[in-house]
């Protein structure tokens, strides 16, 4: 559910919103990794959640691309 409401808030912003969102998540990943390597992160499982709102940001970048 959360999902659907995430891609389609993502459908409704433009090319240039949508590389500023890309670029915000990327920077998240790398503070959960960083934070996963010294042990100081709570809930593993926001990193795969990260990753599958990455894919979601590309794959709708790669539609209005199309």
């Amino acid at each position: 559910m959360k999902s659907a409401k995430f891609t389609e808030e993502l459908k409704k912003m433009s090319a240039d919103e949508l590389n500023a969102k890309l670029t915000e998540l990327k920077e998240e990943l790398f503070t959960l990794r960083f934070q996963h390597a010294i042990n100081q992160l709570d809930n593993p499982q926001k990193i795969v959640e990260v990753k599958r709102n990455i894919a979601r940001v590309m794959t709708v970048l790669s539609e209005k691309n199309a």
